[in-house]
């Protein structure tokens, strides 16, 4: 089911058979300036974002800059918040985020990040993943994400 938020366009992919879009609608936000169009779907209980390098995620040794993956982490999060559980990723904060640098991604290839939701309260949701490009590893991760306050 597709459904059009205020905040995200998140739609089946006409280009990319079960993948979701997952833009902000609005163009002139971070995520579309700087990341560019990025792709969702669920693969059993985790979630995984794709982002396609350009020129302009790379770092002075042509590799994906850390900045960009972080970015990628973060966003991931809230990716995995609406797509498993159904949250509202919109007003919702990251509160930590470590990560580990393992590998360098590389620009010639779609980047992702494959999240899992370890545990989920009232007002907390406790994730981890993995950034992967095929089947090597650029980086780990676990965050902590505060959901939108009660109204």
């Amino acid at each position: 089911m597709d459904t059009q938020e205020p905040v995200f366009d998140y739609r089946e992919h006409p280009d990319h058979p079960g993948w979701h879009t997952w833009n902000l609608r609005d163009p002139t936000r971070f995520n579309p300036v700087v990341m560019g169009d990025m792709l969702v779907r669920t693969e059993g209980e985790k979630c995984r974002l794709r982002m396609f390098p350009e020129r302009k995620h790379t770092n002075l040794q042509e590799m994906i800059h850390g900045a960009v993956t972080l970015s990628l982490i973060d966003i991931s999060l809230f990716a995995a918040m609406r797509t498993l559980t159904g949250g509202d990723a919109g007003p919702a904060v990251t509160l930590e985020l470590s990560t580990q640098f393992i590998g360098a991604g590389k620009p010639d290839q779609p980047l992702d990040a494959v999240v899992d939701v370890l545990r989920e309260t009232g007002r907390l949701l406790f994730l981890r993943g993995e950034v992967v490009q095929d089947d090597h590893l650029v980086a780990g991760f676990t965050a902590l994400v505060r959901k939108a306050s009660r109204k």
